[in-house]
């Protein structure tokens, strides 16, 4: 957009209070309104994805839930799928069960963590730290599982590492319980605090056409109005045998902040839900079966609904115990270009919460590949490409990854 005398740019980032993670937003504003937003990406390149193809395939189980801490769980769930595809593995529907509950309590605690945020963005700190006591009994159900409370090392190539016991499960059911009671109270909340009323309601606007054609994912995605999630499109053990019963894909028609924060409560309360179901009726058996070191050529594309979103592991297999390829994509990337239509038409102090409203991780977001018209690949961070020539880019094919 071009300049004209009644606006001027400001930047957002690549340091600011409101961003918990290096990247940068410039704004068009006229007066207080934001009229145009440019996102420039690629502050925290990591090289994860070349570092996968250096390593063997167990070990890129711990690696891949370094991708994101808060999304931990779920990238490794989808690599494990992607390999136990290629390898044709059966896992055993304990281990599945086990799986899905330890994937539902890393939703729980991450949409938990987003409210705290959200609340500290419009500088309501009493429910920021409300809402992070609150997130402790999920952590400490997942500590007694895994013996972690971050990155939790429970999932492997044909399984899970650690077992549930009967006798845990009476203590882990009344931690969840407590938490439905609170999401209770803070969806009541929600719905009558005038504070969050006068900072949700109306703003980020995303309308469904729009985050159709943006390819919006998760609870963005949902709290537009738009129909989809991975556990109900690609369902899985033991997702498609709860859904209806204990959960349902959760809509919003009020496409704003404040409709993405009822979207992330009623998907807490769901998955408390699911948890409590799924340790009450464990299946018996295995939890795991053993997998061999090297996986046979193939490849595969697996996906898993994060708490953020839709995440993305495609692995290439060549016959030997390392991957030949790894391509990991994070929800975040996905919701980068609807964040840039939810910030324009607003005022400058609504861009912390129209930010935050995408549970941003920019950390995951930031890699691409350079495919030169020789064939050779490169991996570079994004920044990196955006300051070469036009004559330099000419060079090389660039994918935002």
């Amino acid at each position: 957009m071009a300049k004209t005398p009644t606006t001027m740019t400001i930047p957002i980032g690549p340091q600011h209070p409101a961003l918990k993670e290096p990247e940068n937003f410039t704004v068009t504003i006229d007066g207080e309104i934001v009229v145009d937003v440019a996102a420039r990406i690629g502050y925290v390149h990591r090289g994860i994805e070349k570092a996968f193809e250096s390593r063997t395939f167990s070990q890129n189980v711990y690696l891949a839930e370094r991708i994101c801490g808060i999304c931990s769980q779920s990238h490794t769930t989808a690599y494990v799928q992607a390999v136990e595809e290629i390898l044709g593995l059966d896992v055993p529907k304990r281990g599945l069960y086990i799986r899905a509950i330890m994937n539902e309590l890393n939703r729980i605690h991450s949409h938990i963590l987003w409210l705290g945020v959200a609340g500290h963005e419009i500088g309501w700190d009493t429910l920021f730290h409300y809402s992070w006591r609150d997130r402790e009994y999920s952590m400490d159900i997942i500590e007694e599982i895994c013996g972690n409370r971050v990155n939790y090392a429970n999932n492997i190539i044909g399984g899970v590492r650690h077992d549930i016991e009967k006798s845990q499960v009476p203590g882990m059911v009344e931690r969840l319980e407590k938490i439905k009671a609170r999401i209770h109270n803070y969806i009541n909340l929600i719905l009558k605090e005038q504070t969050i009323l006068d900072r949700a309601v109306g703003v980020g606007i995303l309308k469904t056409e729009v985050g159709k054609a943006l390819c919006a994912t998760g609870p963005t995605a949902r709290a537009s109005n738009i129909d989809w999630d991975v556990r109900v499109t690609q369902p899985r053990t033991p997702y498609k045998e709860s859904f209806g019963k204990h959960w349902e894909v959760r809509l919003s028609d009020m496409c704003d902040v404040a409709g993405r924060v009822v979207v992330r409560m009623l998907e807490t309360l769901d998955a408390c839900n699911c948890v409590i179901d799924w340790l009450t009726h464990l299946p018996s058996g295995d939890i795991s079966i053993r997998a061999p070191k090297r996986v046979p050529p193939g490849k595969a594309l697996s996906t898993f609904e994060a708490p953020r979103g839709e995440v993305v592991h495609f692995v290439v297999s060549n016959g030997t115990d390392k991957p030949e390829r790894h391509k990991a994509r994070a929800p975040t990337l996905g919701n980068i270009p609807s964040v840039i239509e939810m910030l324009k038409g607003g005022k400058i102090a609504d861009i912390p919460i129209a930010l935050a409203s995408i549970d941003p991780c920019f950390s995951c977001t930031d890699r691409i590949i350079l495919s030169y018209h020789d064939g050779r690949q490169e991996e570079k961070p994004w920044a990196w490409f955006q300051q070469k020539s036009r004559e330099e880019r000419e060079h090389v094919k660039a994918w935002r990854r």
